[in-house]
């Protein structure tokens, strides 16, 4: 569905400490651009209105977050929510970073001197058309993509409601050599992962009674 224009989020991006606006200046340094150079540095993939990243970044002050999504609308969402939980925590937004880019060439804004730890993609595009399957956030070229900035023992953490993308994404996984250290198809049901947070997508999908599937994979 496409999001309607707001005409308020030019200017909010564009006075934002918080959104880089031209990303492609800090490859091979995004680690310079935090308050903290120091801590490691993780990754979200597709963060559409950044409630997931918000919470998570604001509850985790020892790492440094950056949160890619492709339209600069759903951003300025991005931007009020990770406000609104950093108000909340009482902290300074200092360990997260926004930007607008196109995650298909994200080599080219991050690569090997970036070192991310951890990557999480959440509820992306499923692109079940077999002609749209290179699209896929987990699609085997893009994976190969990651393994550029991805550090040795890294980890993906993935979220879906989408079961044909989850098996086609294990085949993915394992075909690039990660290693699948733990999966399920209900998460609620069989957490993989501590303090799991919910995106909205996966608070609607529940809601429907359709379950959600993750994963977690270590390069290896």
């Amino acid at each position: 569905m496409r999001m309607r224009r707001k005409p308020w989020v030019r200017e909010e991006l564009a006075e934002s400490e918080f959104f880089i606006d031209n990303p492609t200046e800090l490859i091979g340094k995004w680690n310079k651009a935090f308050e903290r150079p120091s801590k490691p540095l993780h990754l979200e993939l597709g963060c559409g209105k950044g409630s997931f990243i918000a919470k998570l970044a604001s509850r985790n002050p020892e790492v440094n977050y950056l949160a890619i999504d492709i339209k600069s609308e759903v951003l300025g969402l991005a931007k009020r929510n990770v406000e609104k939980e950093y108000l909340e925590a009482n902290r300074e937004i200092n360990n997260v970073l926004l930007t607008a880019y196109e995650i298909l060439i994200i080599q080219n804004i991050l690569n090997k001197k970036d070192k991310v730890e951890r990557i999480y993609i959440n509820f992306c595009n499923p692109w079940p058309k077999p002609r749209h399957n290179k699209k896929r956030l987990t699609y085997t070229r893009q994976l190969e993509n990651y393994k550029i900035f991805l550090k040795k023992g890294g980890e993906i953490y993935f979220k879906t409601d989408d079961e044909n993308l989850f098996n086609a994404s294990i085949r993915y996984f394992e075909e690039t050599g990660f290693e699948i250290i733990s999966k399920t198809y209900d998460l609620h049901a069989e957490p993989i992962w501590e303090n799991n947070i919910e995106t909205e997508h996966e608070k609607m999908f529940e809601e429907q009674g359709i379950k959600t599937k993750a994963l977690i994979a270590k390069y290896t």
